[in-house]
């Protein structure tokens, strides 16, 4: 019996018997794969990220966009040829990169997929940040961009949020060894990542205090030049029921955590107050699967 330990939770079970807190077996679940506009810019480009929306998550995140995947496992059950065949269906497409989202469940299976075929466009590994070093260092050599959510400092929050109370013990661990492996930033001509970690952080309402501790924690600890993408955009859900989170951020939340980030003399991406007002979650309709 092979038990699993891939994510911090060690569930150590056998997932080819049953699931573990992911609600995922071995197999690779996949919900969507298509090319996908709304990431960061150096990710997105004119062309689109070429996005695999893997089923299941590590973490338990009240707000979650992705929930029909992330929470209830919709998605469909993929072989590991199927899955090399969907990297080269994006490349072909156009895809400035392949873009893993929520993959840690199925690490080896994707590793084998990679294998099977390698593409020549960068291959970015898109999680909310809750990692073990021992199993991102699986990762290493086959990882080119690191683009991990650096989410909550607060036990209290992380564990009222996220399900996790030691969120920044583990996720601030995570990262740095992200940063290690990748280094800083590369980019091409047309200003598209190569390799690189970029950190992103929403800003959730009534915790601006929480948010401008973990700035400090990229500009202390994370090397200097490390992108940070300062995100506006939580839009609440009707499956959140946490107090103080049925309301999108006000200006002046933005603008406290924003004057932080500046006077930190942090660089990236931030976000106009429309972000807050679109839709950044695609349909998981099965689209490339």
């Amino acid at each position: 019996m092979t038990v699993c330990t891939l994510c911090p939770r060690n569930c150590g079970i056998d997932r080819a018997v049953r699931t573990g807190f992911c609600g995922m077996g071995e197999t690779p679940r996949v919900a969507r794969a298509a090319l996908h506009f709304w990431e960061e810019p150096c990710i997105s480009g004119v062309r689109g990220s070429g996005t695999v929306f893997f089923s299941g998550c590590t973490l338990g995140c009240v707000y979650c966009q992705n929930f029909p995947i992330s929470h209830e496992g919709q998605g469909k059950d993929i072989s590991v040829g199927r899955l090399a065949d969907i990297f080269r269906m994006l490349e072909d497409q156009g895809a400035h990169n392949i873009n893993l989202v929520t993959g840690t469940p199925f690490i080896p299976a994707i590793l084998d997929a990679l294998s099977a075929y390698r593409p020549g466009i960068p291959i970015v590994w898109n999680s909310g940040g809750y990692e073990k070093i021992e199993t991102l260092r699986m990762l290493k050599g086959a990882i080119d961009i690191y683009l991990p959510d650096c989410k909550h400092v607060s036990p209290r929050i992380a564990k009222l949020c996220a399900g996790v109370a030691d969120y920044f013990e583990v996720s601030s661990a995570a990262i740095e060894e992200m940063c290690r492996q990748t280094g800083l930033p590369q980019y091409d001509e047309n200003g598209m990542m190569q390799k690189g970690t970029i950190v992103r952080h929403l800003i959730l309402p009534g915790c601006t205090g929480d948010s401008c501790r973990m700035l400090d924690f990229i500009a202390e600890r994370l090397p200097k030049g490390t992108p940070v993408s300062l995100m506006r955009q939580y839009t609440p859900v009707p499956w959140c029921q946490v107090k103080g989170l049925e309301r999108r951020i006000t200006d002046q939340e933005y603008a406290r955590v924003l004057a932080h980030f500046d006077m930190l003399g942090l660089t990236g991406y931030t976000q106009e107050k429309e972000s807050a007002e679109s839709s950044y979650t695609p349909p998981f309709d099965l689209t490339g699967v």
